[in-house]
């Protein structure tokens, strides 16, 4: 009687609990994250976008706009610098729905499915490594600024805070973004709906003119706008005025978005993956 070899036992692949607490799902995100971040290392035309558009939007509003604006380009460059940094970033959301949709068309997304992480795992991750894109926008519009001679009276603490408003309103919009890309089938659609409602929130906004010198529709509509809030809180941190009611609106804003996006943005993924 031959002896039969026992064959070794195939490893258990580890599985994620059928209940999914949020701590796991933001562990499993944060691991996904740093994926996120070596697709930025590796991609040297997105950081030389996040380069020089910066340095576009400061020389030709700050050059082109600042005497018409305000008789002097000192002047309207401190006023604008705030502006430029929030529209700046805000355009960079537009970028989250893009790669998203992409990775989805290529099926990056369905390799997940057999990995032991929460479903809502690599949208975080996502959406958390394009925050350091995020961050990059803002570091490259200030050292513009700083070299055309801007120096807010709020110092380095005004700077960080204003840093912060507008990151924390981006994490939010990037939720809106991520279901928009999610929900339209291709990277193409989703760039041109992002520019529809891109601009009426950023131009039509305190971000390039102060309200109170629109016609009396537009003001109606930028004074409601999320988009003047986050820069008016930028601008009271960096060069002092109001700071408690605008960064409580952004911080409702943001809220606001997060509690809606999300649980869409998690559904959308859901159908598509």
């Amino acid at each position: 009687m031959t002896a039969t070899a026992e064959s070794p036992a195939s490893p258990a692949i580890p599985r994620i609990p059928d209940r999914v607490t949020p701590v796991t799902a933001v562990w499993h995100g944060l691991l996904l994250t740093w994926r996120s971040l070596l697709r930025i290392r590796g991609n040297p035309a997105e950081i030389l976008g996040l380069t020089f558009m910066p340095i576009m939007f400061v020389g030709l509003f700050v050059f082109v706009f600042g005497e018409a604006m305000m008789g002097d380009w000192r002047t309207y460059r401190d006023f604008i610098i705030p502006g430029i940094t929030a529209q700046s970033v805000i355009f960079a959301t537009v970028g989250t729905g893009v790669s998203l949709n992409t990775d989805i068309e290529k099926g990056i997304f369905d390799r997940f499915r057999s990995l032991p992480v929460a479903r809502s795992a690599p949208l975080i991750g996502a959406i958390l490594g394009d925050m350091t894109r995020y961050l990059l926008t803002v570091i490259m519009v200030l050292l513009v600024a700083t070299a055309i001679g801007f120096r807010p009276p709020g110092g380095v603490l005004g700077v960080v805070g204003a840093a912060a408003v507008v990151l924390l309103f981006a994490f939010g919009l990037c939720w809106l973004s991520a279901f928009v890309g999610l929900a339209l089938r291709s990277a193409t659609a989703v760039n041109i709906f992002g520019s529809i409602w891109m601009f009426p929130l950023t131009f039509g906004s305190s971000t390039f003119v102060e309200t109170d010198r629109m016609p009396s529709w537009m003001s109606a509509f930028a004074q409601v706008n999320p988009v003047t809030h986050v820069t008016d809180a930028m601008r009271g941190l960096m060069l002092g005025g109001p700071v408690a009611e605008p960064l409580l609106w952004t911080v409702v804003w943001t809220v606001g978005l997060v509690a809606v996006f999300f649980p869409l943005a998690t559904r959308a993924y859901r159908r598509r993956s």
